[in-house]
């Protein structure tokens, strides 16, 4: 609980509203810009999750030093399981997120008066199949996310904002046909409270919270743990990882650092 006290803590929690209001603000906009008849509805869906993509790449850039750029509770849940963030902070980011998605669903809302304003919808697929089609489609994104993030790592090249938007953008080409690619429960969750429509809304909760949560599971299992010892685990998950953190795991497991892309949360 040490981090209610921190000023940091708090503006990493704004940023993850401001980072989730503007995503939202352009992906919907990007689904509502153009109506379908304009477009084939491949070049709709390429289109969908292009701007999806370049949205989330482009504000884990902006705002990854100051909060880690989550933008996404499934991806705060796996850092949570993989004890990189505290309860506290995972908490607080969620409830930010979803504040972030439903105001930017209200500002899109008002642009257009009909529509489906980006609300998820299964096509062709059964609920279970949605759950798992959901579930995959993050357990990849939050496996680039702890991969690409991971200080312990050597042999990191490119760009790691980059190479999660372009795991964004796989997610959805995979899935906008079928689920309409939710990957997200806040970006599921700000349109269908706008437009009162929870249909199958629970699809998009336990697919991507599960994916998540396995992504963190399998990598610490293939990669081991960041933090081996339970007393520094459980410290993590009640006040939040110290500075020193991924020095002292370094040191321990004799491994040089490679060139950190995603900054301190």
């Amino acid at each position: 609980m040490a981090e209610i006290k921190n000023w940091s803590f708090w503006k990493a929690v704004l940023a993850e509203f401001v980072g989730m209001l503007l995503f939202i603000v352009f992906g919907l906009t990007a689904i509502i810009g153009q109506p379908t008849a304009g477009l084939s509805i491949i070049s709709q869906e390429v289109k969908v999750s292009l701007a999806f993509a370049l949205a989330i790449a482009t504000l884990a850039q902006s705002l990854g030093h100051i909060s880690g750029a989550h933008l996404n509770p499934a991806v705060t849940l796996g850092l949570l399981v993989s004890s990189q963030i505290s309860f506290l902070r995972c908490i607080c980011y969620i409830l930010a997120q979803m504040l972030g998605a439903v105001t930017a669903s209200a500002i899109v809302n008002s642009f257009v008066s009909g529509g489906s304003l980006g609300v998820n919808a299964l096509s062709r697929v059964t609920a279970g199949q949605g759950v798992a089609i959901e579930f995959f489609g993050t357990l990849q994104l939050v496996l680039c996310v702890l991969a690409v993030t991971d200080k312990r790592r050597n042999d990191l090249q490119g760009s790691a904002p980059l190479a999660i938007g372009l795991s964004v953008g796989l997610g959805h080409l995979a899935a906008i046909s079928l689920t309409g690619c939710g990957i997200n429960p806040a970006r599921s969750f700000g349109p269908a409270v706008i437009r009162k429509n929870m249909k199958n809304h629970w699809v998009y909760w336990v697919g991507p919270m599960c994916g998540g949560i396995a992504a963190a599971l399998i990598y610490d299992f293939l990669q081991g743990s960041r933090v081996q010892n339970f007393r520094t685990r459980l410290n993590v998950l009640r006040n939040g990882a110290e500075e020193d953190d991924d020095a002292a795991v370094l040191a321990t497991e004799d491994v040089r650092p490679g060139t950190s892309q995603w900054p301190k949360q």
